[in-house]
């Protein structure tokens, strides 16, 4: 024991008579295995070794419908050209926000990521005031889809043009009911928008969910709603529901003769739903390449734009900046509607 103590000092005693620069050098030599030894053991992935196992997709809805369909999709076909499942995670509750948070607290280790609808990241930061996460907290990856709404009306309504319709809400305000899945979702927001622009006052009715929602608007219990087209477009064709205007930048090709709200008197009016890829803050740069680029990949696939077009959705596969652009601008443009509409935020 002695010997090994005598040994240490001499080695401490040969580096201090070594000049001032070789002190340094073993220094920093020192502090860089210390630092390398204290690292978090995470398995951070790289391009050639990623994924070496399975992938999760955190989806804060349960399953079925849109938002859980395009996910699995985009997922079956990563599996298939990477080798490894791409696991599908339902994790519903809170307007979607419970979901989210398990995205924003998983580790950044590539190895889980989330499907994050448009109002999660940009409405309800706005609305709810207690929630546990916000954008900060995640990485855009890519916009996988997007989703025009409808605005349709039950036939008992006597308007079979937007014009028709704001000149009949106009003679009846707070008489016009509207429905939406749920307050400060999509569906909501756009009707609040459209009071707004057009002048009228319509009633809203939250429910809670889209299936309840929509029940009543056939039924006639409720007069009318924003829709997304997989939604609607069924009962449109069986007459069900009437048309009225595309809640988007363009026509719709499965509705080639319904104009925009913007063509029919009312520019720049778009409530547009869409889905993207999000990741925990963290998550190495390489490994939110490869997703964006196997993604964009995967939506040029004939056979998945096939059936995106069945599900009413529109591929996208936008660069991890240019969703993060997206991501902010609807964050100010709702802020704004949110005041003007004076809606009241959330619990």
């Amino acid at each position: 024991m002695f010997r090994m103590w005598m040994d240490g000092e001499s080695r401490v005693k040969r580096i201090l008579r070594k000049s001032a620069g070789e002190r340094l050098l073993f220094l920093a030599m020192g502090l860089a295995a210390l630092s390398m030894s204290a690292l978090p053991r995470l398995a951070l992935a790289q391009p050639d070794d990623y994924p070496a196992r399975p992938v999760r997709i955190i989806v804060p809805f349960a399953a079925g419908g849109v938002a859980d369909a395009l996910p699995r999709l985009i997922g079956q076909k990563l599996s298939e050209a990477w080798g490894k499942p791409v696991v599908i995670d339902n994790k519903p509750g809170a307007a979607g926000n419970i979901g989210m948070e398990s995205v924003a607290r998983a580790t950044p280790d590539g190895y889980t990521l989330g499907l994050a609808p448009a109002g999660n990241l940009t409405v309800n930061p706005i609305l709810f005031r207690k929630l546990t996460f916000d954008t900060r907290d995640f990485v855009p990856v890519t916009m996988l889809a997007a989703s025009p709404n409808v605005l349709v009306v039950n036939p008992s309504v006597p308007a079979r043009s937007l014009k028709e319709l704001v000149a009949y809400a106009r003679t009846r305000p707070g008489e016009l009911n509207f429905a939406s899945p749920g307050s400060g979702s999509g569906a909501h927001l756009a009707g609040e928008l459209f009071n707004l622009d057009a002048g009228i006052k319509t009633v809203h009715v939250p429910y809670n969910g889209m299936a309840t929602a929509l029940n009543d608007v056939l039924g006639g219990q409720v007069q009318m709603m924003f829709g997304g087209i997989s939604t609607v477009l069924q009962h449109i064709r069986t007459g069900k529901l009437v048309p009225l205007a595309v809640a988007g930048p363009h026509r719709l090709p499965q509705l080639p003769n319904v104009p925009t709200v913007a063509e029919s008197g009312y520019p720049g009016f778009d409530v547009t739903s869409w889905y993207g890829l999000v990741a925990p803050k963290g998550t190495p740069d390489a490994v939110v390449r490869k997703w964006q680029a196997d993604v964009a990949r995967v939506l040029r696939d004939p056979d998945v734009r096939q059936k995106l077009d069945a599900l009413g959705l529109e591929p996208v596969g936008s660069s991890s900046q240019a969703f993060g652009e997206t991501i902010a601008s609807e964050t100010t443009k709702w802020r704004a509607i949110v005041h003007r509409a004076n809606i009241s935020p959330l619990q």
